[in-house]
């Protein structure tokens, strides 16, 4: 595809800096260029100049130096947009970035819109759209593990597995739908028995795809681990145990946090999101009660639940809550965690151990005030994420948009097996096969629209 017009944006971050980045693609790129570079070495002509290769000079308005800079220079269709591409780095004052690209605009480019080089990349067969969002992603990674998951879906991790079923899937229909022009002479052209085959694989694939959302989810936007109990059991002690520093009001008095606390570290490359609930318990506050309601719903977000017993409460106490709880809790991953192990009886200890272990939850003594089995607790935490059964070779779907295209392929997929066993005809068959490519096909981009496209570019950065 060709763009009419050439355009320009900063690609660093926003302020000065050290450096930074003006990025100019189109046709029109080396002749904009031409008016405002001077290279430093009389006679060079930047439009002459080959692909992949760096020029020193100076910018300069009516002859007024503006910077000395680098200018990197990119031919189609070997740049990142497929288009020509020029990239200008400069010093990072805000004051110089803004002359440069005042510069270009003036001598004929147009401002980028956000994410329109990244689009303008997927236009021209540079990269599709689900690579096109894992750039998305990997910009924004805060962690070791997203910035993983997203480098493999940029270099195709994603596309290639959609792009394997789709054209498998296609040479199936076009032989179902080649029967049908022949429909007369009750010929079969597709394998049934084959093409029974590939659905269960399709559906095996497209499950296991699915089914990897939840913890792709999470990766990408950090671990909600949920700190949960009774009240006074030490749970805001523990925020701040795991984050080393006072993120919570730690209080004797019962019921001093009424509402979520949530911070984010990252642990062995993993962001865990953490948050400190309001005690479960029954109270005729006002605001308390909105507290543990909210509470109840961060258990139900929660991708692990750590619940704190207090080692110097009542056994009958303990058993109520967990016995109230015990539902909620068996639902999500959860580990109990034996609280203020300094003060408790060493048989009182064992008894509450055997407890968790008779109710199968993996179960931890720690002292949150004195640091006590906190590093065991981080072991655990981490442990939990990497035995998830997914490993850095598997593909993980961390993009709802994905989620959703593959949820509806599955469906349809699905029903092409039905038909497949009870014998329908080929019409039919054909129906449910292009629907299941048209949803595989929009995860890559293959099949799209304008507003979709809309959608997913204008989140991404200007200048990306």
């Amino acid at each position: 595809m060709t763009h009419t017009k050439t355009i320009c944006a900063i690609s660093t971050a926003p302020g000065a800096g050290a450096i930074a980045i003006v990025r100019l693609s189109g046709s029109e790129a080396f002749t904009i260029l031409s008016k405002i570079f001077t290279p430093a070495k009389e006679g060079k002509k930047i439009e002459e100049q080959k692909t992949n290769t760096l020029h020193f000079g100076t910018i300069h308005d009516k002859g007024k130096i503006i910077d000395e800079v680098l200018v990197s220079v990119f031919r189609m269709p070997h740049s990142f947009t497929g288009e020509n591409v020029v990239e200008i780095s400069c010093h990072g004052s805000v004051f110089i970035q803004q002359a440069i690209l005042q510069l270009m605009l003036k001598n004929g480019a147009s401002m980028a819109a956000p994410g329109e080089f990244s689009k303008r990349a997927f236009f021209n067969g540079k990269m599709d759209l689900a690579q096109a969002e894992a750039v998305a992603d990997l910009i924004s990674a805060q962690s070791k593990a997203a910035h993983s998951v997203a480098l493999k879906q940029m270099r195709g991790g994603v596309s290639n597995e959609i792009k394997t079923l789709r054209n498998e899937l296609l040479q199936f229909t076009t032989l179902v739908e080649l029967e049908l022009d022949f429909s007369e002479e009750d010929v079969e052209f597709a394998n049934r028995e084959q093409l029974l085959q590939l659905t269960n694989t399709i559906s095996k694939l497209i499950n296991k795809l699915t089914g990897s959302f939840e913890y792709g989810n999470a990766i990408k936007n950090g671990l909600p681990v949920a700190i949960i109990g009774d009240a006074n059991v030490g749970k805001s002690t523990l925020l701040n145990a795991l984050l080393n520093e006072e993120k919570a009001i730690v209080s004797e008095i019962a019921g001093t946090t009424r509402d979520v606390i949530e911070d984010v570290v990252i642990i062995e490359g993993i962001q865990f999101r953490f948050i400190d609930t309001a005690g479960i318990r029954t109270t005729s506050d006002h605001v308390e009660t909105i507290g543990i309601e909210r509470t109840f719903q961060k258990i139900e977000q929660a991708e692990i639940v750590l619940t704190i017993i207090d080692a110097t409460s009542s056994f009958n106490n303990i058993i109520m809550f967990l016995t109230r709880m015990s539902e909620k809790l068996h639902a999500k991953k959860t580990a109990l965690l034996i609280n203020k192990t300094d003060l408790a009886q060493s048989d009182y200890l064992d008894e509450l151990i055997r407890m968790g272990e008779e109710m199968q939850f993996p179960t931890l003594s720690i002292s949150a005030k004195n640091n006590i089995g906190i590093e065991q607790l981080i072991q655990f935490l981490v442990n939990s994420v990497q035995s998830n059964g997914y490993d850095e070779n598997d593909v993980i779907i961390t993009n709802m948009r994905h989620f959703e295209s593959l949820s509806h392929a599955g469906k349809a997929i699905e029903r092409v097996h039905e038909g497949l066993t009870a014998g329908i005809s080929g019409d039919f068959l054909s129906q449910d096969i292009r629907e299941c490519l048209h949803y595989l096909g929009e995860i890559t981009g293959e099949i799209s629209t304008d507003e979709v496209l809309g959608n997913i570019f204008k989140n991404f950065c200007i200048g990306k």
